[in-house]
């Protein structure tokens, strides 16, 4: 039999201010899509079983607008006004924010959403029809099948006004309280197992000691005045702990570290807490073996007293980032089917897939419902396979492991929150404010330390760090880099003392996605043979520094670093620069297009020479489309998916879509 333990990461960073309003609204927005449909569509398949980690600060927010509704939330509170009411920033940024849905799964679906998506401009009663589109394009599958409310507002369509807004607000704000309860009720039932992460979802051994970072990679450039956080390490493991228990009515018995960050020392953190089991990436075990033996993975390991499940990176990215772009059938059979592979292979295997539980669904069709019944199904109609819980596979036999490499579930190293010159330069700030504060300690009343010591925990936080430097793209860079510097400047207000000139200085250096995207600006004729046959000859056209964009979550990196595109009258062109090495022989290069044109497939090892289609590879790739093959007039979007040996290697673009306006005159791209 083999054994497999899902694991779903639910979590959301703190967005609260120094008054407790929360900046940014993900929280509510994954609460009304994610957080209640997770575990129901465990329910509705019988037999079934998994483990979902509900971190702190995810815990406290939705306890916060069961408390306080709209009040809580600076986005909701803007959403509840009348749009005369707003000011112009206000407006502004609520229309961002309304913008911000994913469009080809979220937008389109609702047809006014997608004629206001691309309006520049809204009066009042057009802005409200886009709040509550927004709204509705956020509510998960149980809602939309259950809340009379969001049902009867999507058969609806268009024309929303006022009084619909305000009874969406109102259902919405009643749904959120009732997500908690489910997890407590199966969670009792024995469906599901339950587990936290440390109070602000901190990377604990840099905490502890910053040089774990040089351990784990010794290129890393690691802020050189850093000082051991130990102390609020520990708090992060206690008062996680304490919310656990106050909210389930028993003590958490796992902990998944946030962003699977471990070290011996940390380990013995969580032993001193009682905790019985944690979970962190295979990579960390291959380092910590010296060996990457596949079939190492499939069994839990004991260090220091505590369990260790060790997930199985390829199985979890699949669900989390590949099989988004197939059909949920063909997906949910390739999971099965690899699935299969290893309980053939394995003696009595447990498999541990653990990935985030929120934030893959909004790329899925149906928020994942159809890929959920697929897999779900399958699963339950396997009689080979068994969903255990976390909880279930720790009470079975462990082999012992002498030593734990310290490293993260990316890269198995911690170079995403440390290392950058931004990422120190936010490490260098909370050293600081911390020497600042130890100078001062003894003169603080109770009350004023206690204040200080929650700061010092929230901008502890793995969140602004990963938001920092390179490798990771939010049009909300901004507000992360404010949220941060805010907590040590009030850390100062505190002490009442002159906070440094530093702090009001953003780290964020303005950095966009026009950074790493610049549109075609007038119409190219390249010479497709695989190589750059001019200086001209690609210039003018698009491109998109891919090397910058991609997710660091995705696992390898893929073997393109750079696409370029344009048209003329009659064809678009696209070239990829990078490794074409990995690309020549045995790859398959699928361009996908948003209309009914059947996708295009190009094997490299024998690319078409000329017709409608032609391409050529050499030290570059170039592709040379007819119009007619992808769509005859209108807005495109396409989509590029790279296959090696029948498994997926890369998708592309990474980050934005690559639309082209098959209408464009280019004219406001011109430059001289």
């Amino acid at each position: 039999m083999l054994n497999l333990a899902f694991l779903w990461h639910m979590h959301q960073p703190d967005y609260r201010d120094e008054e407790g309003v929360m900046r940014m609204p993900w929280a509510f927005l994954h609460a009304i899509k994610d957080y209640y449909d997770m575990p129901w569509h465990l329910l509705r398949h019988p037999g079934l079983k998994a483990t979902f980690n509900l971190t702190p600060p995810l815990i406290e927010q939705l306890l916060l607008y069961g408390r306080k509704g709209v009040e809580c939330d600076r986005f909701l509170t803007l959403l509840a006004k009348e749009p005369q009411e707003l000011s112009l920033d206000e407006r502004e940024w609520v229309i961002k924010v309304c913008r911000s849905s994913r469009f080809d799964t979220m937008v389109k679906p609702l047809s006014r959403f997608a004629e206001l998506f691309e309006m520049e401009s809204f009066n009042d009663s057009e802005l409200v029809e886009l709040e509550v589109l927004f709204l509705l394009s956020w509510c998960g599958n149980y809602l939309r099948k259950s809340d009379l409310t969001v049902a009867s507002l999507i058969q609806k369509g268009s024309g929303f006004v006022r009084s619909d807004k305000e009874a969406l607000l109102e259902s919405l704000l009643q749904f959120v309280p009732t997500i908690l309860p489910l997890y407590e009720k199966l969670k009792n039932e024995g469906r599901i197992s339950l587990s936290t992460t440390p109070l602000n979802h901190p990377i604990l051994p840099l905490l502890i000691d910053m040089k774990s970072a040089k351990v784990s990679n010794p290129k890393c450039e690691i802020p050189p005045n850093h000082l051991s956080l130990k102390d609020d390490a520990l708090k992060h493991i206690a008062r996680a702990a304490k919310l656990y228990e106050d909210t389930f009515k028993v003590k958490p018995t796992g902990f998944w570290p946030a962003e699977g960050a471990v070290d011996e020392k940390s380990i013995a953190l969580y032993k001193d807490h009682g905790i019985e089991w944690i979970a962190t990436d295979e990579e960390i075990l291959f380092r910590s073996l010296s060996s990457e033996n596949r079939s190492d993975i499939y069994r839990p390991y004991s260090f220091n007293g505590v369990k260790i499940f060790f997930r199985d990176h390829p199985l979890s990215d699949l669900i989390g980032f590949s099989y988004r772009y197939r059909e949920a059938e063909d997906a949910a059979k390739d999971f099965l089917s690899r699935l299969h592979g290893i309980f053939e292979r394995e003696d009595s295997p447990t498999v541990s897939v653990i990935l985030d539980g929120e934030n893959a669904w909004e790329f899925y069709k149906n928020s994942g419902l159809d890929f959920f019944d697929a897999l779900y199904s399958g699963l339950g109609a396997a009689k080979w396979c068994e969903t255990v819980t976390l909880d279930e596979a720790a009470r079975s036999d462990a082999k012992r492991l002498k030593k734990v490499h310290p490293g993260s579930w990316i890269y198995g190293n911690f170079d995403t929150w440390v290392g950058h010159p931004q990422k120190n330069e936010a490490w260098e700030l909370l050293f600081q404010t911390k020497r600042d504060y130890l100078h001062h300690k003894e003169s603080l009343s109770r009350e004023v330390d206690e204040e200080i010591t929650t700061s010092f925990l929230a901008a502890e936080s793995s969140d602004w760090f990963w938001w920092y430097g390179e490798g990771h793209h939010t049009e909300y860079a901004d507000d992360f880099d404010s949220l941060f510097r805010e907590r040590l400047i009030g850390i100062y207000r505190l002490m009442k003392l002159l906070p440094p000139v530093d702090l009001y200085r953003p780290i964020v250096t303005g950095e966009s996605l026009h950074a790493f995207v610049s549109e075609p600006k007038f119409p190219i004729h390249p010479v497709i043979d695989g190589r750059v046959s001019s200086f001209f000859e690609w210039l003018g056209s698009g491109m998109i520094d891919e090397s910058s964009t991609y997710s660091t979550m995705e696992g390898a990196r893929g073997p393109v670093t750079k696409i370029f595109w344009g048209e003329d009258e009659k064809s678009i062109y696209i070239r990829l620069d990078g490794d074409m090495e990995r690309l020549k022989d045995g790859s398959v290069v699928t361009i996908y297009a948003d209309s009914d044109k059947e996708p295009i497939r190009l094997e490299t090892s024998k690319l078409p020479k000329r017709g409608p289609l032609k391409a050529a590879i050499g030290s570059i790739m170039e592709i040379a489309v007819k119009k007619s093959l992808l769509a005859q007039d209108g807005l495109l979007s396409l989509r590029i998916e790279i296959e090696r040996a029948g498994e997926p290697v890369q998708t592309l673009p990474g980050i934005c879509e690559l639309r082209i306006d098959l209408d464009d005159d280019y004219g406001r791209n011109w430059f001289v």
